[in-house]
C-alpha cells in the first residue's frame, strides 16, 4: 500500500529540505526521501554564507533570486527557531571580500561595477585601506581594501539542516530506485516502500542527473570540490563574514574557497589547504597562532553556467527540478517562494531564465 501525500522531495539536502517544509508551511503534506550519509551531502561541506555581493554578474534573475532570499531569510530564522527552539546563527551585518593587492582590488571593483549596471544598487561599495581598517580590527599589512556589502551574512548549514528535517515526514536511507510518471502523478519505489503524490521535486544535488529523466526533466550537474579548514575556538576576531573565512558562534573559524574539477573525488590535499590557510593570514595574522583541528572536501552541485536550475516538466506537468551550489545563501527563497509556487502548481515567470531551455540556446548559438 502506497504512502500518499500532496508532495514528494527527492533529495534531503538543504535544498530539498527547505522545499518540504515551505510546502508544509502552506498546510501541504509533504515527505522527504533522503538517500542519507552516504550521499555526497553539499550540506555538510556549506560555508554557511548567506552571500549577495557578487552573485549574478551576467545574470540580473540570479543576482535579484539571491536578494529575496536574503530578504526573506530573517522570517525563515525567526519561524524555525520557534518551532525548534534551537538558533540557526543567523547573523547579517554585512559581509567582506578582502584585497590583497591593487590589482585585486582593481579586479573587484570591477566586478561590483558591473552587478550594479546589472542589476541595481544594493549598497555595496568598495572600500581603501583606511576605510576597512576603521571597520575592522586585527587587519594585515597586506589588505590594500575590500568590497562591502551591507546585506551579506551567514548561518550554520548543519543547524539550518537539522530544523528543517525537524517536524517533517523525513524518511533517511530511503534511496529512490524508480519513479512511474503520469501527469499530475508520481510513483516513488524506495526498496519495499511505496510514495505518491500528485506533485514531486527533483533536488537530489548531484543524483538528479540520473532520476531527473524519469520524470521528463534534465538536470545536468556536476561535482565541483571544495575544501574547508577548522581552527579551534578563539576569541572574537571578526564581526563579518567574508567570502573565504567566517567565525562560528561557537568560536571557531572556518576558512576555504578553493574551487577544484576532480570528479567526485573527497580526498584532501595539502597543497591547496596550504594555500586557504595563507591567504586568510595575511588578512588576519592572528590566524597564524591558531590551531586547525578539521580539514575536509565536498563536493558542490553545479549546472554547467553555475547557476540554479528550476523547471517543471513538459511531459510530466507536476514534477519539478531544482538545484543549485547555494543551498544556504537560496534556503530563504527556497522555503518561502519556490515551495508555495510549486503547490499552486506553476513556477512565476520570474524563474523562466533558470529552465534549462538556456542550455539548448547556448549550443545552438
Amino acid at each position: 500500500m502506497a504512502v500518499s501525500r500532496d508532495l514528494i522531495v527527492v533529495g534531503g539536502g538543504l535544498v530539498g529540505g527547505a522545499i518540504a517544509w515551505g510546502a508544509r508551511q502552506t498546510g501541504a503534506s509533504a515527505v522527504l526521501l533522503d538517500e542519507g550519509d552516504i550521499a555526497f551531502r553539499a550540506a555538510r561541506g556549506n560555508f554557511g554564507l548567506v552571500w549577495v555581493q557578487s552573485k549574478g554578474a551576467g545574470m540580473p534573475p540570479y543576482a535579484h533570486w539571491t536578494r529575496e532570499s536574503a530578504r526573506l531569510w530573517p522570517h525563515l530564522a525567526e519561524t524555525l527557531q520557534a518551532e525548534t527552539g534551537a538558533p540557526l546563527g543567523l547573523h547579517q551585518p554585512g559581509g567582506f571580500a578582502f584585497c590583497l593587492s591593487e590589482q585585486e582590488f582593481e579586479e573587484r571593483a570591477t566586478l561590483i561595477r558591473r552587478m550594479h549596471n546589472e542589476s541595481g544598487d544594493i549598497g555595496t561599495r568598495m572600500l581603501d585601506r583606511a576605510e576597512v581598517r576603521a571597520m575592522v580590527d586585527g587587519l594585515g599589512d597586506e589588505v590594500v581594501g575590500a568590497s562591502y556589502c551591507p546585506v551579506d551574512g551567514h548561518a550554520s548549514p548543519l543547524f539550518l539542516l537539522r530544523a528543517l528535517h525537524q517536524g517533517l515526514d523525513y524518511r533517511p536511507n530511503h534511496r529512490v530506485e524508480r519513479i512511474d510518471a503520469a501527469p499530475n502523478s508520481f510513483r516513488v519505489q524506495c526498496g519495499s516502500e511505496t510514495f505518491h503524490a500528485p506533485r514531486i521535486v527533483i533536488a537530489a544535488g548531484l543524483g538528479s542527473r540520473d532520476l531527473a529523466p524519469m520524470v521528463g526533466l534534465d538536470m545536468p550537474v556536476s561535482p565541483l570540490q571544495g575544501q574547508i579548514i577548522v581552527t579551534e575556538r578563539m576569541k572574537p576576531l571578526l564581526g563579518y563574514p567574508t567570502h573565504t573565512l567566517r567565525q562560528t558562534d561557537e568560536g571557531s573559524v572556518m576558512m576555504g574557497d578553493s574551487q577544484e574539477d576532480v570528479g567526485f573525488d573527497l580526498t584532501t590535499r595539502v597543497s591547496v589547504l596550504k594555500t586557504i590557510a595563507e591567504r586568510n593570514a595575511r588578512v588576519f595574522p592572528a590566524l597564524k597562532d591558531s590551531n586547525i583541528v578539521r580539514m575536509w572536501a565536498a563536493l558542490r552541485v553545479m549546472s554547467p553556467d553555475g547557476f540554479p536550475i528550476y523547471e517543471e516538466s513538459e511531459r510530466f506537468p507536476g514534477a519539478f527540478s531544482a538545484t543549485c551550489h547555494s543551498g544556504v545563501t537560496l534556503a530563504g527563497a527556497h522555503a518561502l517562494a519556490l515551495a508555495p509556487a510549486i503547490m499552486a502548481g506553476t513556477l512565476p515567470e520570474s524563474l523562466a531564465a533558470f529552465s534549462t531551455s538556456r542550455f539548448r540556446t547556448e549550443a545552438a548559438a
